[in-house]
């Protein structure tokens, strides 16, 4: 090779190296975005919503979770699962709710990041699976009931204060009365929409066991879900469906409750079960929307469900 070459190669060779030192730090500043606050990564919308009212702006909150997504299912992508080794506290819901995102929660756990399983401190229940009437696995839908969530959210604002470096205690614990008034609020709210629903139509039918804590909190029974699992990944047998339609008609139950980010396709053959006659009404359970599209914070979440569950109780 000519030494004209090898200088030409060598420049190239530095324009490269120059060109990606150059993106690398482009990228780091826009992932950074100037922000030098101590940083919360939270797995779920939900915790990332309640995480945001305690933590007002003393805290950087980063929730891997997209509106309208499926807690059971969704999965991180190769920046995300740094984030969560980079964070100095992970919130997520546990009790198996995010099935492919515990690993990595592990991980970071292992690393040394300081975690808090919102689930696990809301005094969980178990879900029935079916005559035998035996405790299952942990339910991980805490959130159904806000009493739980109240519970949930002081021992975060703890953990905020105990691990998160930098902080301002008394904005945290003032974020965090402040919110513990709003969701006391809820449930006075919650107890008076629910009691208008007469005591023989307060029986609950949903897509999958969810509302177990909604349940047990405001005086429901639970008759069975289309799916007798705690988890959107399963399926139900022929068998599993044919138990549901024999248990809705002796309660006399017409409506079924769906996760609207779940197709209900399973609910409508409820509906082809029983002759048509059973109504589906869909839910915010799973996930937040947008917001601005129905249940933007877990406040307007609970609302919208609430009412939506009076009216479809009392409506037929």
């Amino acid at each position: 090779m000519s030494m004209r070459a090898r200088a030409a190669r060598v420049r190239a060779l530095l324009l490269t190296l120059v060109a990606f030192l150059v993106l690398a730090a482009t990228a780091t500043g826009c992932t950074s975005g100037g922000d030098d606050r101590p940083r919360i990564v939270v797995t779920t919308n939900i915790l990332g919503d309640i995480t945001r009212e305690i933590t007002g702006d003393e805290a950087g909150v980063s929730v891997l979770m997209k509106p309208n997504a499926d807690p059971h299912s969704f999965g991180l992508s190769a920046v995300q699962a740094a984030e969560l080794e980079n964070a100095d506290l992970v919130v997520h819901n546990g009790l198996g709710l995010e099935e492919n995102v515990l690993r990595h929660v592990e991980a970071a756990r292992a690393a040394g990041v300081a975690t808090f399983a919102a689930g696990e401190a809301a005094d969980p229940l178990s879900f029935h699976t079916g005559a035998a009437d035996v405790d299952g696995e942990p339910d991980p839908h805490f959130w159904t009931d806000p009493d739980r969530v109240r519970k949930a959210a002081g021992l975060l604002a703890d953990r905020i204060v105990e691990h998160v470096e930098g902080v301002d205690e008394k904005t945290v614990r003032d974020n965090a009365a402040r919110y513990d008034g709003q969701l006391g609020d809820l449930t006075a709210w919650m107890e008076k929409t629910f009691a208008a629903v007469p005591e023989d139509r307060r029986a609950l039918v949903t897509n999958h066991h969810v509302f177990g804590y909604l349940a047990d909190r405001f005086g429901f029974r639970v008759i069975g879900a289309v799916v007798p699992s705690g988890t959107t990944l399963a399926s139900p047998s022929s068998s599993d469906l044919r138990s549901l339609t024999q248990a809705m008609e002796k309660a006399g139950v017409r409506t079924v409750f769906a996760d609207s980010s779940q197709p209900t396709r399973l609910a409508e053959v409820l509906r082809q079960e029983m002759g048509g006659d059973v109504d589906v009404v869909a839910l915010y359970s799973e996930s937040l929307t947008e917001k601005g599209q129905g249940a933007g914070t877990y406040l307007d979440m609970m609302r919208a469900n609430t009412t939506a569950m009076a009216e479809g109780l009392t409506g037929y």
